[in-house]
C-alpha cells in the first residue's frame, strides 16, 4: 500500500457515491456538500477488499473505517462528521458482520457495497 493507491481509490469512490450507496435512514440527507455521509461501512469493504486489513468500529458513532496491514488507519469517510467530532475505537468487527449481521440486512450493506463496488471499478477504469 501507499498513499498515491490511497488517494487513487479515494476518487474513485467519491465519484461513486450517491443516495443509493448511502445507509438508508441517512439517505434522505445525503448531499453532495457532505458526500461522505452514511457511506463508512461500504467504503471500509472497498478499502479492505484492495489492501486487506481489519475493520474499525466506533460504536457511539456507528462509524466503520480500516486498519491496514502495515497498521495504518485509513478513513476515507471521516469528512462526514465535524472536524471537533470524537470518533473513537470501540472494536473490530467482521467482514462478515458488516455484510450478513442483521443490521446489515436491515441496511441493505451488501447491496449497497455490490453497487458502490461496481461504480468504484467502472471510475477506476476511466482513469
Amino acid at each position: 500500500m501507499n498513499e498515491f493507491e490511497i488517494k487513487k481509490l479515494e476518487e474513485a469512490i467519491k465519484k461513486s457515491w450517491d443516495g443509493k450507496t448511502c445507509y438508508p435512514p441517512l439517505a434522505g440527507k445525503w448531499t453532495i456538500k457532505n458526500p461522505s455521509l452514511g457511506q463508512c461501512a461500504v467504503t471500509a469493504l472497498i478499502v479492505q477488499d484492495l489492501f486487506g486489513g481489519e475493520l474499525m468500529h466506533c460504536t457511539h458513532k456507528n462509524h466503520y473505517w480500516n486498519l491496514l496491514p502495515d497498521k495504518t488507519e485509513v478513513d476515507l469517510t471521516r469528512g462526514q462528521f465535524p472536524p471537533n467530532a470524537i470518533i473513537c475505537f470501540d472494536k473490530l468487527v467482521t467482514r462478515q458482520y458488516l455484510l450478513d449481521g442483521k443490521a446489515a440486512i436491515i441496511a441493505r450493506t451488501k447491496e449497497r457495497y455490490e453497487l458502490l463496488k461496481q461504480r468504484v471499478q467502472n471510475a477506476a477504469d476511466k482513469c
